[in-house]
């Protein structure tokens, strides 16, 4: 038997195709595929085409040219159409381009192939629209790519089902979509998701259950699908169920399980408007479709109840501010990293204070203390500590201490917590002993990194406030934590010094010093965790940099307004511009309150408010004389002068050290600038205890003192020294304008003043 007939008898024909002379050429079984009479033929490219449907032969262009460039087979299903425009049949076109060069140089080729009628759809089913044309394997394994990609992103169950409806499938793409969920506790039906159908088609589906004659639901009772090709096929097998079915006007659906590790979470319904007769190549993209979504949906359900445990514990762990307060206003923001998580180590809250107000008055009246911490860490444990320290730091507020009281048993209450359980002398593991700091001797050396990080010790930082609204006094206890920021009502903000202690947890017996300041009608504090500030490859210089041009440039702004503004700096769309010089640009857990005292701001006519800053230097603490340069240096940071500025921090450096090294007392630094810019008058003045009255002195040339009054003299516009009824202070000022008139009226004020020559210690 010749190849011919046997290719006949499978009713497969051969067809010819020269691109040179725009010929094709058919056998009998190849015309008779094409609607022609079944003997040879030839046609002209022309003729062929119109056997064709136009959107199949305009595509298979494309499919030819990449065969011809990969040196591959091109393959494509075609509709044949009669003089009517009515498909007599699908052929499937399998052809190898053969490439050759012409004697001008010129590449054509010829494709030799086959045409075979296409099994599916059945006689009088034929596939309406969206027909296949092109490499069926490449196209499927394109798209199973894209929707593997796209589902796997999907991080939500209605981000899944909105990736779902977006798939277009290759030849045969939905337009109904529907996902049914159903578990062992909830037997009813429930329609999780749904395309090309609204919410009150869903009512159709109302009382149907998994036992019911559904095929969703006898999917998810066998783990079998079920194709339904044809309405026919649909009322046949469901007669029950069809009337609600039939108003939707399809023509196939297909039904697939939705597995994972073996358990059936649910069902996929596609449903499709033009006939689909499901192909063994069709049943194989959904059936693997089906396993990705399922996969998808299981990925974000975990993800979901995972969020929403982290939101409901962010939710018992973050307080509710309390924004009746008398006078002031409050305002806070969270933003936790944790790896996903929802809640990490920094916390805030704000506490009503005992004896301040009664339950029926409510809690706005009285007292209150802002806390704002940062507990080591940025995982789970993290967290944990953080609500057991929220809560020990709330007790002890209850109980009425003070803010240096409060923190010291917090730090001993989060010593007591470093243990872990560690072997025993007889190499067991029954013992608890505590666990030291890093760098101690007893420490377990067998310790892993991976089991210091779960078990080992950690601290943390902490500020505590106690706040009095009706005369804006803030008594300030810091426990290793960023100091507090002030923004004077002129805008000025500059980082403001306060006494410290260790973190939390690093010693047991700890003490806080407090620093107790007023803040002024008008003026703002912003207090934040480390997260704000260095953030984005920032150190702390360069993040409170990043973040001053933000808080001194929005004094018109409410304070939610601003607190946006202060972590859109942080995490806003222009973030990415502003980073740091840091190679490691770390993410942290962000806290941040901003407190204001009310206070309308000055009109244009009006005198700006004066900038006032008052600092207490200890005798034990000589150290916190840089931090007192510091301080005047922002206070003055727009003064026009710089020479002008760096005498006023050499003589507060000069005045300070005085009072530290010849009196027993401690130091209190008073500076104040007033006026317009460009015409202000700064007045700086360090009183102590002591009676005796500086002299001035004439050191030699080598004297190591005895400058002091001589600096005065020198670079002072005014200065003098005014005894008290318990201690005396020397003052001095400089006016930013040559043309300033001194203020005569203001106390112990006389230009160019000295000091007693003798009575006193040395300047």
């Amino acid at each position: 038997m010749r190849t011919e007939e046997v290719l006949a008898a499978i009713a497969t024909g051969i067809w010819r195709w020269d691109d040179a002379t725009g010929r094709v050429t058919l056998d009998a079984e190849a015309a008779r595929l094409l609607g022609l009479p079944a003997e040879p033929a030839s046609l002209t490219a022309s003729g062929a085409r119109s056997h064709f449907h136009p959107v199949d032969w305009n595509e298979i262009q494309g499919i030819v040219s990449l065969a011809v460039t990969e040196g591959t087979l091109a393959e494509a299903r075609l509709r044949i159409m009669n003089e009517k425009g009515r498909v007599l049949r699908t052929v499937r076109a399998r052809s190898k381009p053969v490439v050759r060069t012409l004697p001008d140089g010129v590449q054509v080729y010829e494709l030799i192939g086959t045409l075979q009628e296409v099994a599916e759809p059945r006689p009088g089913t034929a596939i309406e629209g969206g027909s296949i044309t092109g490499d069926w394997r490449r196209s499927r394994e394109a798209f199973l790519l894209d929707a593997g990609r796209a589902l796997a992103e999907a991080r939500s169950t209605a981000e899944v089902l909105r990736v779902a409806s977006s798939l277009s499938m290759p030849g045969f793409s939905p337009d109904g979509l529907a996902v049914f969920s159903t578990s062992p506790s909830q037997e009813p039906l429930r329609i999780v998701g749904l395309l090309g159908n609204t919410l009150a088609d869903a009512d159709n589906f109302a009382g149907l259950t998994v036992a019911s004659d559904y095929p969703a639901s006898e999917v998810i009772r066998t783990g079998r699908a079920i194709y339904l090709p044809t309405a026919e096929a649909y009322k046949e097998r469901y007669p029950g169920i069809w009337p609600r079915i039939e108003p939707f006007a399809r023509n196939s659906w297909a039904f697939l399980p939705l597995t994972v590790a073996g358990r059936t979470l649910g069902t996929w319904m596609a449903a499709f408007k033009n006939r689909v007769a499901f192909s063994p190549d069709e049943r194989s993209v959904l059936n693997t479709v089906a396993r990705m979504l399922a996969q998808a949906l299981a990925r974000a359900g975990v993800t979901e109840s995972e969020r929403e445990l982290s939101l409901g514990l962010q939710r018992s762990m973050m307080p509710t501010l309390n924004t009746d307060i008398p006078g002031m206003s409050v305002a806070a923001r969270y933003v936790p990293t944790g790896g996903g998580l929802q809640v990490g180590g920094d916390w805030y809250d704000m506490i009503p204070l005992p004896g301040g107000t009664t339950e029926a008055e409510g809690r706005g009246s009285g007292r209150f203390a802002l806390v704002i911490g940062d507990v080591q860490g940025h995982d789970v444990r993290a967290a944990g500590l953080m609500g057991q320290l929220r809560i020990a730091l709330r007790a002890y507020a209850a109980e009425g201490h003070r803010p240096d009281a409060v923190l010291s048993r917090a730090s001993r209450f989060l010593a007591g917590m470093r243990q872990f359980p560690g072997p025993d002398s007889d190499g067991g593991t029954g013992a608890v002993a505590p666990y030291t700091v890093a760098g101690d001797d007893s420490a377990d050396s067998t310790m892993t990194d991976e089991e210091y990080e779960k078990t080992g010790p950690r601290f943390a930082t902490c500020l505590y406030m106690e706040v009095d609204p009706e005369n804006g006094t803030l008594e300030i206890a810091r426990a290793g934590h960023l100091d507090p920021v002030f923004r004077m009502p002129d805008g000025t903000a500059f980082i403001r010094q306060t006494a410290g202690g260790l973190p939390l947890g690093i010693e047991a017996d700890s003490d806080y010093p407090t620093t107790q300041i007023t803040l002024q009608p008008g003026e703002l504090l912003m207090l934040c965790t480390d997260g704000l500030v260095e953030t984005g490859g920032h150190d702390l210089a360069t993040g409170w940099d990043r973040l001053r041009p933000v808080l001194e440039g929005d004094t018109g702004s409410s304070l939610e307004e601003l607190a946006d503004a202060l972590m859109g700096v942080v995490h806003g769309p222009g973030s990415h511009y502003m980073t740091g010089p840091l190679p490691e640009h770390r993410e942290d857990d962000i806290a941040l309150v901003l407190l204001a005292r009310d206070g309308s701001q000055p009109r244009a006519d009006r005198q700006p408010p004066p900038r006032r800053t008052a600092l207490t230097i200890a005798q034990a603490e000589p150290e916190r004389i840089a931090g007192a340069r510091r301080q005047l240096r922002d206070l003055l940071h727009d003064w026009s002068d710089d020479e002008q500025v760096d005498a006023a921090v050499l003589m507060v450096s000069e005045m300070v050290t005085n009072v530290l090294v010849h009196t027993d007392g401690d130091a209190l630094l008073v500076a104040e600038a007033a006026g317009e810019r460009g015409d202000r008058r700064l007045r700086v003045e360090v009183a102590d205890v002591n009676d005796e009255l500086p002299h001035r002195r004439r050191p030699g040339e080598l004297a190591s003192s005895g400058r002091g009054l001589v600096l005065m003299e020198v670079l002072a516009d005014a200065w003098g020294v005014n005894p008290r009824g318990e201690g005396k202070s020397i003052w001095f000022e400089l006016y930013e304008s040559e043309d300033h008139e001194p203020d005569d009226s203001l106390p112990g004020r006389t230009r160019d003043v000295g000091a007693p020559e003798a009575g006193g210690p040395e300047a």
